[in-house]
């Protein structure tokens, strides 16, 4: 038996999230039917992180194992280049690689880089699919502020939804910083935290920007619902468009 680790960039917009579903596209079951036509081999393809539907990455990382000794054999950048020739132009391999049997991509993970993206003002055709247009009257102070609220340690179950709810909900977020990208013209929310819970991001985010767009709000309003577990219903959650998992960095070992 051999593993192999693959780093994925793919535009989710047509695809209901990574992880396979019956009758819907995913990231998962296109890399999974494109190697068996291209290699004649079924392998289950493990994703790191579960992406949701409509949600972006340049570096998700996942395995498969193979038995087949014909496919360990051949040279992993004919392989790679066979295998992207089949996939739809939205899902790229970018890397490639063999790594011991005894990898497991869920350990030893240091953090994650997600990032959203979100307009101010309207955005170019060619990448408004890729961020959240808002409304004027930000203040990008504020945001920023509200944001700071959620970095370090705290129970997040005001900011899941789904089974995630009735899990641990105590996660970690190691930095939250807010740049702007001059070359799509988008204001870049870069979150990073080793573990994070279903549509938690989106949340935070939809939270965070609403409180600053609105003057009868205040930033510890985001506090209170923290310490509290409950979500305000007149605040949104960001649209799957403008996240990114854009990292996932592994901790060196000794």
């Amino acid at each position: 038996m051999r593993r192999y680790k693959l780093i994925i960039a793919y535009d989710g917009t047509m695809y209901h999230g990574w992880q396979i579903q019956n009758n819907k596209p995913t990231i998962a079951q296109t890399l999974q039917d494109t190697f068996a036509q291209v290699f004649s081999e079924r392998v289950t393809i493990v994703g790191v992180s579960r992406t949701d539907a409509g949600v972006h990455a340049h570096g998700q990382l996942a395995t498969f194992t193979t038995d087949n000794n014909n496919f360990s054999n051949l040279d992993l950048s004919k392989i790679k280049y066979a295998w992207n020739n089949l996939l739809p132009p939205d899902i790229v391999i970018t890397e490639l690689s063999e790594v011991p049997v005894s990898f497991n991509p869920f350990y030893n993970i240091d953090y994650k880089i997600y990032c959203y993206y979100f307009f101010i003002q309207r955005p170019s055709p060619f990448v408004s699919r890729y961020g959240w247009q808002i409304r004027s009257g930000i203040c990008l102070q504020k945001l920023k502020t509200a944001l700071s609220v959620f970095v370090g340690t705290h129970n997040f179950q005001a900011f899941v939804t789904g089974d995630d709810r009735g899990d641990d909900t105590v996660r970690s977020i190691d930095s939250i910083d807010l740049e702007y990208d001059e070359q799509i013209c988008a204001y870049k929310i870069i979150i990073k935290g080793p573990k994070f819970l279903r549509h938690m991001i989106r949340r935070i985010v939809g939270a965070s920007i609403e409180v600053a767009l609105r003057s009868d709000l205040s930033v510890n309003c985001l506090q209170l619902m923290l310490e509290n577990h409950t979500l305000s219903r007149t605040l949104v959650s960001a649209p799957a468009r403008g996240l990114v998992l854009h990292k996932i960095i592994y901790k060196i070992k000794d």
